[in-house]
């Protein structure tokens, strides 16, 4: 039997799986990476950056925009190296990155140290998040995909909400070493991960593409025993099995027009979503200064911020009940409206410097329903709509090339408010969200319980069914 015809009957019977067939110890491992990334990437940033003495508005913005340009380069060159070399040695890599990146940011002493290891640990963010989710779309079966993405999904939003509450209390309380708490506590947990990170296996397709065949059978059955034994059954279900033709070239794969359009709808959809994202969670903060919230009254407006960003980990819980069923596509239409309406209502209140009416606005329209939902779905349209030789480059280009919206957004902000005032200001950072996810619906396809090979190698040739080798076996026991 060749390679091929082994991993799609590995494929099939990791389908049939009534649960996650590994450790929860490697999902976990997965998820408190994602927690660290997000604490570092959204949540600690914006609330420490007012408080480092040694930056200004400017230099802040340039802070915010330095880590995504690190964001860039790191997310396509170690997602294209995940396809290359495998998953598990470039996480190792990511969450290392990381690591060092948050650490030097908290002893940095001046703007150009900061910027450095800003610059590091962006790298570092930048390739994780898109192989996190990789990695585990790729071990769970097809009917749970977005349960286990949401696992760690969940793990981040928990970051964004907790550590952005953590953050500004931390700043707040302490101005003049909280930003370097804020940061080192960054350090720990990635340093942490990535001893837990040692112990996840290398994924089933990358394992056959290496031509470590024992390796995955060992892998597969582990997964058998694990899933019957955690979901009480004596017996799993025949594997249908489906011969789908497996491209090894990436870029060969990618300048398919199918794949190539999707690709262009990804990268238009993330540009615009970090074009506010990164505005939003870096400098609304600074926002709030820029229209003279000063003194108690602006402590006061970083930790609301900060508590507001709970929203976003509420919704994450919500999303559990419903992730498996709905469209990805209808998510985030749901969600770009979330950023319209969000930044609009919040910016109006800050001007008249009701702040519960901010906070609210924040936690419950922009961070719950803006970026609770299009995120999730967004990540798992990224890593569904590619091939596995290309899923990795494919999502790293779609979320790596986006990071340039996250770059830019910043440095226009303060700009756009000076030009158009600081409520329009907001409305012009979101719109374009609204119709990138209306971009969506004509690029990339529904996704929701299907498995990866049926939305993607199926494409590239007609697939054939296959008999499992108990179904050989029964055959000639007949014949």
């Amino acid at each position: 039997m060749t390679n091929k015809n082994v991993l799609d009957e590995y494929l099939a019977r990791i389908d049939r799986l009534p649960t996650w067939g590994l450790s929860y110890v490697i999902l976990y491992a997965i998820g408190f990476s994602y927690f660290i990334t997000l604490y570092d990437a959204v949540g600690n940033i914006g609330a420490a950056l007012p408080y480092i003495p040694f930056l200004n508005a400017s230099t802040a913005s340039l802070i915010a925009s330095i880590g995504l340009f690190g964001y860039i380069p790191g997310s396509l060159g170690l997602g294209y190296l995940a396809d290359r070399i495998g998953r598990k040695p470039v996480l190792i890599l990511t969450v290392t990155l990381t690591a060092i990146g948050s650490l030097g940011m908290a002893l940095s002493v001046n703007f150009p140290m900061l910027a450095v290891f800003r610059f590091i640990e962006g790298a570092g963010i930048g390739g994780d998040l898109n192989l996190a989710m990789v990695y585990v779309t790729e071990f769970a079966p097809s009917a749970k995909r977005g349960k286990y993405a949401n696992y760690i999904y969940l793990s981040g939003w928990i970051a964004v909400g907790v550590g952005a509450t953590i953050a500004s209390v931390l700043v707040t309380s302490l101005p003049g070493i909280g930003w370097r708490l804020a940061f080192g506590i960054a350090a720990i947990m990635a340093f942490a991960a990535l001893v837990l990170r040692v112990a996840a296996p290398e994924t089933v397709r990358f394992l056959v593409k290496k031509g470590k065949i024992d390796e995955a059978e060992k892998l597969v059955r582990s997964m058998e025993e694990t899933a019957m034994a955690r979901a009480k059954v004596s017996s799993l279900p025949e594997p249908k099995i489906i011969q789908y033709n497996t491209p090894t070239k990436t870029w060969s794969v990618l300048g398919n027009r199918t794949f190539l359009k999707r690709l262009v709808g990804l990268v238009i959809f993330w540009f615009f979503i970090y074009f506010v994202q990164y505005t939003f969670s870096t400098l609304w903060d600074y926002y709030g200064l820029a229209l003279g919230i000063t003194g108690s009254t602006f402590n006061q407006y970083v930790l609301y911020t900060g508590f507001a960003a709970l929203g976003d980990t509420a919704m994450a819980f919500l999303l559990l009940a419903f992730i498996e069923k709905t469209d990805r596509r209808l998510i985030t239409q749901i969600g770009s409206f979330g950023w319209l309406i969000g930044t609009i209502v919040a910016a109006y209140f800050v001007t008249r410097f009701d702040l519960l009416g901010m906070a609210l606005t924040l936690g419950f329209i922009l961070n719950a329903i803006g970026g609770g939902m299009s995120y999730l779905a967004g990540y798992l349209m990224s890593s569904e709509s590619f091939p596995t030789s290309a899923r990795s480059t494919g999502f790293a280009i779609s979320d790596g090339l986006g990071h340039i919206g996250g770059a830019i957004g910043p440095l226009l902000l303060f700009p756009l408010v000076a030009s158009f005032g600081p409520i329009t200001a907001w409305g012009l950072e979101a719109f374009p969200v609204v119709i990138a996810a209306v971009i969506l619906w004509f690029t990339v396809p529904k996704t929701v319980g299907v498995r990866l090979e049926e939305i993607n190698e199926n494409l590239l040739s007609p697939p054939q069914m296959a008999k499992s080798k108990s179904t050989e076996s029964k055959e000639r026991g007949t014949s």
